[in-house]
């Protein structure tokens, strides 16, 4: 019998051989060849580059030497927090808003919550939500886009805005002294493993059984054995402690004892829920909130929703929240056009365009459309600079320790918070009208394959 291919193989075929493409040949490389060397001065890069870094040699040196750290307006902070290893920067900057108010309350030198506290929980949470998801997705194929989604990352790292709320709003607070750093919460990358097998697995015993009956006790097995990994890895988080504090004059306080929710309403007793996330995405429309599936660590809680708006107002309301003394949680870049030496986010550091003779710029929607740029960090504005009524530079407060940047803090440029910041979190007093209005628009639900997923999330 004779065989035939099907019609839409054959419409496929004749598509690609009916492109234009062009292969790669030796004249065309000799045509390469022949331009480069009749560049001016490229055997000198050539040179030049055969022992140094592309970075090195093409810092613009005008550039670097007339930046300064000095601010119009500073936050009053003390103490750099260090994430070291972990991609707890959400967290970090989560809880360095909320720092000075304890610092000032009390009159202390410096204070430093414990994000090891918050961050135990974080993986608990998100190891049972991970378990969850597998029991609703139970019967799907195994190439399912969503399933797969949740398999290659089961769990990490990364966090977002909403998960500082719900976390600190479950679990409380509990000073720095009260749940200390191990090896394991400051370098993750094993005990991630770790958790990543044993998830796993829970998830390959659920999808081999049919038993409903078993699913629950698959859940509970993984869960006992995810918390018996953090316990041994990062400590058990107290129940109930005793804080005790001397402040810059030397006094010493009453030891009281507290439970962390206690300490959170007591000592800190300040509300992150009247805080929104403002977006600054140029590929989608404005004033128009959106939802991204997946962007949570709680079975119980909702997704992230964000409110995407204009360039112009969304620094014109953090500027406003600044000058008022409010540090500021904001996601970014970080690795575009920064000197961390120096501790600068400046537009034009590098120039790359002069060292390669290659023209490199995109806009800031086709960076985000084509995969060049997405927030990686999230920091803290403590601080600007402001000339004629308008910000020349921000003062950022980083969790990267004191010996990177200007002793932890850095310098933004206004031009690089035009091109790599994406997002803030302001309360709401601080908004406009129309912003106001906007954060009540119905949200478009996003699957975590959309680009926006990682302009919210950043990168696991």
């Amino acid at each position: 019998m004779k065989q035939t291919i099907p019609i839409m193989l054959c419409l496929l075929f004749s598509v690609v051989n009916s492109q234009d493409y062009k292969a790669l040949s030796n004249q065309d490389i000799s045509t390469y060849a022949k331009h480069f060397k009749s560049g001016s001065g490229n055997v000198a890069r050539q040179n030049a580059l055969a022992n140094n870094s592309i970075k090195s040699l093409a810092i613009d040196r005008q550039t670097r030497t007339g930046q300064q750290h000095l601010f119009s307006d500073k936050i009053d902070v003390t103490g750099i927090s260090n994430q070291k290893s972990s991609g707890r920067c959400w967290l970090f900057a989560g809880l360095n808003i909320l720092r000075p108010i304890v610092i000032d309350k009390y009159d202390l030198e410096q204070f430093e919550f414990s994000q090891n506290f918050l961050f135990f929980y974080d993986k608990l949470e998100k190891s049972n939500l991970f378990l969850n998801q597998m029991i609703l997705m139970k019967d799907r194929e195994i190439h399912n886009r969503e399933l797969a989604f949740l398999l290659d990352s089961p769990i990490g790292d990364g966090g977002q805005w909403n998960m500082v709320v719900d976390l600190i709003d479950k679990y409380g607070l509990v000073p720095m002294s009260v749940m200390p750093e191990t090896f394991a919460s400051s370098s993750t990358k094993e005990m991630n493993m770790l958790l990543k097998k044993r998830l796993r697995r829970a998830a390959a015993d659920i999808r081999r059984t049919s038993d409903d009956s078993e699913y629950k006790q698959i859940h509970q097995n993984a869960m006992t054995d995810i918390y018996r990994i953090l316990a041994l890895a990062l400590g058990e988080p107290p129940h109930t402690f005793v804080w005790q504090y001397e402040n810059e004059d030397g006094k010493l306080s009453k030891a009281k004892q507290y439970t962390p929710q206690q300490f959170r309403d007591v000592v800190v007793n300040h509300s992150l829920n009247d805080y929104v996330y403002l977006l600054q995405n140029p590929t989608k429309d404005y004033y128009q909130t959106y939802e991204i599936k997946f962007d949570k660590d709680m079975i119980e809680k909702s997704n992230m929703s964000v409110l995407n708006i204009p360039p112009d107002v969304i620094k014109a309301q953090t500027l406003k929240a600044v000058l008022d003394d409010e540090p500021i949680w904001f996601a970014c870049d970080v690795g575009q056009e920064h000197l961390s030496k120096d501790g600068l986010m400046v537009r034009g550091i590098y120039d790359y365009e002069a060292l390669m003779g290659v023209d490199f710029n995109l806009t800031k929607s086709d960076q985000i459309l084509y995969g060049e740029s997405i927030p990686t960090h999230a920091m803290v504005f403590i601080g600007v600079d402001v000339v004629d009524k308008s910000p020349r530079q921000w003062r950022v407060e980083n969790s990267w320790g004191n010996k990177k940047g200007n002793n932890g803090y850095w310098l933004m440029d206004d031009a690089w918070f035009d091109q790599y910041l994406y997002g803030v979190i302001l309360p709401k007093k601080y908004l406009d009208k129309k912003t106001r209005e906007a954060l009540d628009t119905k949200p478009i639900l996003l699957p975590p394959w959309d680009a926006m997923y990682t302009m919210i999330r950043g990168p696991e």
